[in-house]
């Protein structure tokens, strides 16, 4: 909980417009960084800024700020011209002189506007500065998770093709030369490489060890590697989605026993085949 005493209204008008000294404005951004009602605050004080700077018309400041800016104002040391004053012009008539000072009356009353549509105008674009840089980063994030949904949902049209499509191979694998007691069924869309494993009943194999799944081609060529498993406490294990070549015709699929970072050729006896 904070219990450092709140910025007044003045203080965060003035530092909106950065008319604080450096040393004034230290402790109130240390306040802002901590103090989320102040912050609050001086989010409406840069609005009123804004449009004091942008508005023709003055528009009546918190107490107490005018009086400092002009105080300051007042304390600035000013250049004093040593030379002689010149000789006095003849006297103009009315109508000229009334002409002539009116830009000074006018400067007089509105100069400072000129000066705090500058403050004004850096304030904001800070401001509108670190909102876009938030938004950015928001759009950014928003983007990968996109990405992420669909790359999932692709994943999700490819298994429900590969389990659906007419086309699709459907094969059971069962334990060979042994009890036919474990068993695999495999699910294999030949044009997208997409394959689905569920096996059954599987024996308990060494921690060191992994069952690994063969895409045997009809083509005759070397054996693919198509996923590594291992049966949990029930005998159950999958091969889910492996990243396959497209387009290879599936003469069979078989199930060896390898070390537990796979091999890249079967090594025998092949356990489950179909």
């Amino acid at each position: 909980m904070n219990d450092t005493p709140h910025i007044s209204q003045e203080d965060l008008t003035l530092y909106a417009m950065q008319a604080l000294t450096p040393e004034e404005s230290r402790p109130v951004q240390a306040h802002l960084d901590v103090c989320a009602e102040c912050r609050a605050e001086y989010a409406s004080i840069l609005a009123e800024v804004a449009l004091i700077g942008l508005s023709a018309e003055q528009q009546v400041m918190p107490g107490g700020a005018r009086q400092r800016l002009l105080a300051r104002a007042a304390n600035t040391p000013q250049e004093i011209s040593a030379a002689a004053p010149a000789p006095m012009a003849p006297a103009a008539p009315l109508s000229a002189r009334s002409h002539a000072t009116t830009p000074a009356t006018t400067g007089s009353r509105f100069g400072w506007v000129g000066w705090l549509v500058a403050v004004a105008t850096l304030a904001v674009a800070a401001y509108l500065g670190n909102h876009n840089l938030q938004m950015q980063q928001q759009l950014n994030q928003d983007r990968g998770e996109i990405a992420q949904l669909s790359a999932q949902a692709q994943r999700a049209q490819e298994l429900m093709e590969a389990l659906t499509s007419p086309e699709a191979q459907q094969v059971t694998l069962t334990e060979s030369k042994q009890s036919a007691q474990p068993n695999g069924h495999a699910v294999y869309l030949k044009k997208s490489g997409t394959l689905v494993f569920v096996a059954s009943h599987l024996h308990p194999i060494a921690a060191d060890k992994t069952y690994e799944l063969w895409l045997i081609p009809a083509d005759g060529k070397a054996p693919i590697p198509a996923g590594l498993f291992r049966p949990d406490t029930r005998g159950s294990g999958s091969v889910v989605l492996p990243n396959l070549p497209t387009g290879v015709a599936a003469k069979a699929f078989g199930v060896t026993i390898e070390d537990a970072q796979g091999a890249n050729t079967p090594t025998l006896p092949i356990v489950l085949a179909g």
